[in-house]
């Protein structure tokens, strides 16, 4: 995966560098358990390491970037109780929203999630495209209800839960299942039957519980055991991607 470094893409500011670093853990560029090495990603970035140091910094508020003296910083592993709790945070959201639907939906955005849904639906789609209608999907979604500026602060809150999101879907044969319940979603939220759209919903968000115990009794050097455990400086493989 190609990275534009934070001056071609327009400046060598904190949050450019940030932004890049952040977009390559959520999307497992940088692996869970990646050692992390501030010479080296501010000679990569084409920036001084003042930016890089000060990304880490909001990067570890985050609990994406672990940081032990003596021993060096760390990309996180993915925690299943911060997955937990971000899951938590985004069905509440998302699920509540529902109720603020309108029987006449804006058509613009009716129209906005049939196309969506088209551009799903392509043949062997890419995962990281898919990933990112995914998310499109869901903000038009609350935007049904008025409530789409809220997605800015579920999409902060949820580092840990889209790393695994990504994993789960790298694990899938196909995203086919997740297709189908966003169709289903939408086609009962369009009917009016918001306890049917309501259940599918919970059902679609929760699925990323059985991903994570999957894949940990696959991979379990990519979760935290001990969120506190200073790692061991090697490379991380995340397989699939």
């Amino acid at each position: 995966m190609a990275t534009m470094s934070p001056r071609k893409a327009g400046g060598s500011s904190r949050q450019a560098v940030y932004d890049s670093l952040r977009r390559r853990i959520l999307g497992l560029e940088l692996a869970p358990g990646t050692a992390l090495s501030e010479n080296d990603l501010a000679a990569e970035m084409g920036v001084s390491r003042t930016p890089v140091r000060e990304s880490m910094i909001l990067l570890s508020e985050e609990g994406l970037v672990q940081v032990f003296p003596k021993v060096g910083t760390f990309v996180s592993r993915v925690d299943a109780g911060r997955v937990a709790d971000a899951q938590f945070l985004r069905e509440a959201v998302e699920l509540s929203a529902l109720d603020d639907v309108p029987v006449s939906p804006d058509p613009d955005l009716v129209a906005a999630l049939r196309e969506n849904l088209a551009q799903q639906q392509v043949p062997d789609i890419d995962r990281e495209e898919f990933f990112r209608l995914d998310e499109e999907f869901h903000h038009h979604l609350m935007s049904l209800s008025g409530h789409g500026n809220s997605w800015s602060a579920v999409a902060s809150a949820k580092g840990h839960l889209d790393r695994a999101r990504r994993l789960g879907l790298y694990d899938a044969a196909s995203p086919r299942p997740f297709i189908d319940q966003h169709a289903d979603v939408l086609g009962a939220v369009l009917s009016g039957d918001t306890e049917a759209a309501r259940a599918t919903l919970r059902g679609h968000l929760r699925a990323v519980f059985e991903d994570v115990e999957r894949i940990r009794r696959r991979s379990p050097e990519l979760f935290a055991a001990d969120p506190h455990a200073v790692p061991v400086r090697r490379s991380v493989a995340v397989w699939g991607n």
